[in-house]
């Protein structure tokens, strides 16, 4: 079968079955080789070899920018997802009694910079995600006139749900409060659009579906936003002339780009330039399709083998990460069994995570459950 990511651009399928996106992505093979080019440039001439790269940080910035339909002037290049929610959090113009509400099954990346609030009178409202997901129903129920910002994962990384962003947004800016995506675990594995969908602002680390380094990430803030935000870390490029050192008092540069700060990540750019190159040449669109292909496969063999799935399953909530469990087998034991058989996931006490990608193949989903059945058996 062809993948819509072409597999021959992975050098990990020559060594492993991956299923481990939800964790770490890995890096297609044009993004290695742009890697390399990069560390050899900066190796051999220092500035004169890095400067080329930093020039080209508005074309990365606006790479980005199409790829979740927004404009280069509303991407920030940051360290981490949580470096993103930490701007909106900072910045946002508080006031006591103001309100927050968010699903009580975030990762922390998408709740320590929002817990810190509290301080300044804030109330943070976590939705029961075992009562009910964050459904635009939900919303309505639990938004209240002192609600400021709603806040929720794309994709939850403890059972792969995906959430309604266009339905939850609409609530939101109903109620008057902004909406904020922390989109780390759909970006990548399927297609958005962040102005059609009302997106405030989104923020998503490169290393896992995007298939970029670690340490990288990227902020979208929508235009008229910026300037709401107080700019809580400026650094020296947030001036609107950063190379005019010495004027202290200059205002800071009208994009999105004052969130940066200091020096940016140049490479970590370059990796997600490069590798959503790949994954725009594939389309997310048919990567998306593929991946839920995969996953539906893998949830209806699991069923058949009597596996407990956790993760929800519907035309509309599916991801690309399934966890399970069976019946009477440690998940620990189990996932380390499957690691020696070159089967990477994440395996946890609670189960078992399989997070494939747009390049993996119907057949590898096959071996995992043939492995499954065979451990079965000798256990």
């Amino acid at each position: 079968m062809t993948t819509p990511l072409p597999r021959d651009l992975f050098a990990v399928t020559q060594s492993y079955k991956y299923f481990n996106h939800a964790a770490v992505g890995v890096l297609p093979r044009p993004t290695q080789v742009a890697l390399q080019e990069f560390v050899a440039a900066h190796a051999q001439a220092g500035v004169l070899g890095t400067w080329p790269y930093e020039r080209n940080m508005g074309d990365y910035r606006a790479r980005i920018a199409r790829f979740i339909g927004a404009q280069p002037g509303e991407i920030a290049v940051l360290r981490n997802t949580g470096d993103g929610a930490n701007v909106i959090s900072a910045g946002f113009p508080w006031k006591d009694g103001d309100e927050l509400v968010l699903p009580d099954n975030e990762f922390p990346a998408n709740v320590q910079p929002w817990l810190r609030l509290r301080k300044r009178g804030v109330s943070i409202r976590f939705v029961d995600s075992r009562r009910a997901r964050l459904t635009p129903d939900v919303l309505r129920e639990h938004i209240t006139p002192r609600t400021r910002v709603v806040t929720v994962s794309w994709v939850s990384f403890e059972d792969g749900y995906r959430h309604d962003l266009e339905g939850l947004a609409q609530v939101a800016h109903e109620a008057g409060a902004l909406f904020c995506v922390d989109a780390i675990q759909g970006l990548g594995a399927f297609p958005l659009d962040v102005e059609a969908s009302g997106i405030d602002a989104l923020y998503a680390g490169g290393a896992k579906w995007l298939l970029a380094l670690q340490g990288v990430s990227f902020l979208y803030v929508r235009a008229d936003l910026i300037d709401r935000l107080e700019l809580a870390s400026p650094g020296w490029r947030s001036p609107a002339d950063m190379w005019n050192f010495l004027d202290y008092e200059q205002p800071f540069v009208a994009d999105a780009t004052r969130f940066e700060g200091g020096t940016p990540n140049f490479i970590g750019a370059l990796s997600l330039a490069e590798s959503i190159a790949v994954i725009d040449a594939a389309g997310t669109s048919r990567i998306g399709a593929h991946v839920l292909e995969l996953t539906d496969r893998l949830v209806d063999g699991l069923n058949r083998a009597g596996a407990q799935v956790a993760s929800v399953r519907s035309a509309a909530e599916s991801s690309g990460i399934v966890i399970f469990t069976i019946p009477g087998v440690d998940s620990v034991a189990l996932g380390k069994h499957l690691q020696r058989e070159g089967f990477i996931t994440t395996y946890r006490p609670n189960g078992i995570r399989v997070a494939p990608h747009g390049y993996n193949a119907p057949e590898e989903i096959d071996a995992l459950l043939d492995s499954l059945g065979a451990y079965r058996k000798e256990a």
